[in-house]
């Protein structure tokens, strides 16, 4: 047997938190199980190009909040924000089908080349535009790299260029620390489809270790202290009298 463990879940309430955060007694548990993954690929097959890192959800007695982290928020929010009203709308009739308010926020991820989510959707459209997909890995790592990981991983399985026999290829920089817990390694697995099938795309990302918890969704400190060095008022200068 391989010895493979998911990144993300073996770390999870070691360092990193729930994407799904909510409480349900045992009759509605698998109702809401199916919800959360129907969202998730409602969300992510319809705004594939706005490249989603995660989707976070938040359950209340009569409301679910949807936080989106995207590279591209533009995508999603649409003009004046019918993209966001369209969205919501089809989660409370379709997915839903009770009387549950969707409130959806989305927030833009700081930098989207240390997400292996956003590395791997852009080598996986490159990939469906027939560029070589050695230089696609090659050029993800240098962005990668260039934004301040410690390593970076990737690997490429299928028929690469439309070869007969299938192949994997991995190419990786730095170093990947998959045992350490305290290692805080973002990993995302994409599929590109191509006119000769499905081409699977793992990336690694390793941004160092981690003390304590880290969550995506948490709101940024630095917009709430820049709101009050606004606020604060100065001292008056004192002018020296003689």
């Amino acid at each position: 047997m391989g010895r493979k463990v998911h990144p993300t879940i073996h770390r999870t309430q070691v360092i990193y938190t729930w994407n799904s955060r909510w409480f349900a007694k045992k009759k509605d548990y698998a109702t809401f199980v199916v919800q959360d993954i129907r969202i998730r690929e409602y969300l992510k097959k319809k705004f594939k190009d706005a490249h989603i890192d995660a989707i976070g959800l938040e359950r209340g007695p009569k409301n679910i909040i949807v936080t989106i982290l995207a590279a591209k928020p533009g995508f999603i929010i649409g003009r004046g924000g019918k993209g966001l009203d369209e969205v919501r709308k089809h989660i409370e009739r379709k997915i839903l089908q009770m009387k549950t308010r969707v409130k959806i926020n989305v927030r833009e991820v700081r930098s989207p080349a240390l997400s292996a989510a956003v590395v791997a959707q852009t080598i996986a459209g490159d990939t469906e535009r027939r560029v070589r997909y050695r230089r696609t890995m090659k050029q993800a790592i240098e962005r990668v790299m260039k934004a301040g990981a410690k390593g970076v991983k990737v690997k490429m399985s299928g028929r690469l260029n439309g070869a007969e026999i299938a192949r994997t290829e991995t190419l990786f920089r730095g170093k990947i620390p998959l045992i350490t817990l305290r290692s805080d390694i973002d990993y995302a697995l994409v599929e590109a489809q191509t006119i000769y099938g499905k081409i699977g795309i793992k990336v690694w990302v390793y941004l160092g270790e981690v003390f304590g918890r880290k969550d995506k969704f948490a709101e940024s400190k630095t917009e709430g202290d820049a709101a009050k060095k606004n606020t604060s008022r100065r001292s008056p200068s004192r002018k020296n009298t003689k």
